[in-house]
């Protein structure tokens, strides 16, 4: 269920409100919350803190919706906001948006676009929502290990979780910016930099909806390990989409014109999970290792622009369901033998 924080001064509001959302209200979908103005509005979150979104109105006593907004990010960087107003110049707007609205609605409010605009709001509410509690899952093992840690967890505990090491049935993908290093070496630091993570931002999200967690960030590469049930499948999933994804960017006039692109390399198979490291300096990284791992970070490394390829035993695997191209023998670096590769287009 959704929770809805509705702000706006006029009475009539709740009644329209309830009765154009009343089926989703009665299937659980939305559950809504009203207050009068900013100052309510504040009170109501603090009672109730897991709301999702909030719609608020811009002309109201006490607080108005501006104002309201500066507050909203203080209080919760995560809950997003969306404006209902009369009020639609572009000044207003523009002084919206820079104080973190996610979308502008003016009135008389046409409950048809307002739906789809909560809708996409709450699906971007979402998508936060399970970008941090990945984050927070896959990093806990990728402390420093000191006494506070240890305290906390309790030593016995925390020693068997990190020390656990184990074979397992996976799939390994490293995706690589193509063309990064040569932007590298002739644009300054932080317009690079930035670049990249916007660009990681939008793999681990695809990532993430696919029920797969980074293992790490490796200069312009990111190396991801889908565990589970149909984990190959839903790695190659998430590689089409992070290639979808990428497509859509616009190029970079200051870099050149520079448009983004993504090469890729798929492994599946058996491979060891553990910890990693100095377990002196307290610095273990919990990763995977081993032959198929090793072979996957070959496979993007022969890939070019936008090509996402797999071994031959992987497209046996998941030929009924996927678009594939044999691509041929290809000879990885390191490996005595060549293989036979495949290309996955859709």
């Amino acid at each position: 269920m959704s929770k809805i924080l509705v702000v706006d001064d006029e009475a009539d509001l709740e009644v329209l409100i309830k009765q154009k959302f009343r089926k989703q209200i009665r299937q659980n979908e939305y559950e809504f919350r009203f207050a009068i103005n900013g100052v309510d509005a504040l009170e109501k979150l603090k009672e109730e803190p897991d709301v999702d979104i909030v719609l608020s109105d811009i002309n109201m006593p006490e607080m108005d919706g501006l104002t309201l907004l500066t507050k909203l990010q203080e209080l919760n960087p995560l809950l997003k906001s969306v404006i209902v107003s009369a009020y639609g110049d572009m000044d207003n707007i523009r002084t919206a948006m820079n104080r973190g609205a996610f979308d502008f609605i003016t009135k008389p409010i046409n409950f048809e676009d307002l739906t789809i605009t909560m809708e996409k709001t709450l699906k971007h509410v979402r998508e936060l929502q399970e970008t941090l509690k990945a984050v927070r899952e896959n990093n806990i093992l990728k402390m420093y290990v000191d006494e506070n840690v240890l305290n906390f967890m309790g030593r016995k505990e925390f020693e068997s979780a990190v020390m656990a090491n184990e074979n397992i049935q996976a799939t390994v993908m490293f995706i690589d910016v193509c063309g990064f290093t040569a932007l590298s070496e002739t644009n300054s630091a932080d317009s690079v930099v930035n670049m990249l993570n916007s660009y990681f931002d939008a793999m681990v999200k695809e990532i993430i909806a696919q029920e797969g967690y980074i293992d790490k960030f490796m200069g312009d590469a990111v190396m991801a390990v889908f565990r589970g049930d149909y984990h190959l499948d839903r790695a190659l999933d998430a590689a089409l989409a992070v290639r979808l994804q990428i497509g859509k960017l616009p190029e970079i006039k200051e870099m050149g014109g520079y448009r983004p692109s993504v090469s890729i390399g798929i492994n599946s198979g058996e491979m060891v999970s553990g910890n990693i490291g100095s377990s002196s300096l307290k610095r273990l990284d919990f990763t995977v290792i081993g032959d198929a791992v090793n072979t996957a970070a070959r496979l993007e490394f022969a890939a070019e622009d936008n090509q996402i390829l797999i071994p031959e035993e992987c497209y046996l695997k998941i030929k009924e369901a996927f678009e594939c191209k044999k691509v041929g023998e290809v000879q990885l670096k390191n490996k005595k033998k060549s293989i036979t590769v495949y290309e996955v287009l859709a």
